[in-house]
């Protein structure tokens, strides 16, 4: 007997090519349904979290890979992918042992970045 297969909707992937924003925001437009209130709570939740989880991380716990793979996550829901970036070489750095400190500074500096952004867009 054969599975039925469902149609799947199809959901956009992130851009090939960087962008120059530390935020995609037509990745955040499509998450978002376009609901620019939604977008707003979304971004501010991001920020806070993002500060919350680095704290966290400032150490390198020894959850500091799933700490990372949880930014990571969210990251990408609002279209930092930069961020999404760091927080992978984080978690890579730690499973591998080599360097953690360096891939734990940009990750830094790309929230740092994203959060910038952030508060353009709360507070323009």
């Amino acid at each position: 007997m054969i599975p039925e297969l469902q149609r799947m909707d199809w959901m956009p992937s992130p851009p090939l090519a960087p962008i120059d924003s530390p935020l995609d925001l037509d990745h955040l437009s499509r998450m978002t349904l376009g609901d620019s209130e939604l977008k707003q709570e979304v971004l501010a939740m991001f920020a806070e979290q993002a500060v919350r989880l680095i704290a966290a991380m400032a150490a390198l716990p020894a959850e500091a890979g799933a700490l990372a793979h949880k930014l990571k996550g969210s990251a990408r829901g609002i279209g930092a992918f930069a961020v999404a970036d760091a927080a992978a070489s984080l978690e890579t750095a730690i499973q591998t042992g080599q360097g953690r400190p360096h891939a734990f500074a940009a990750l830094k500096e790309a929230v740092t970045e994203a959060r910038a952004a952030i508060e353009a867009i709360l507070n323009p």
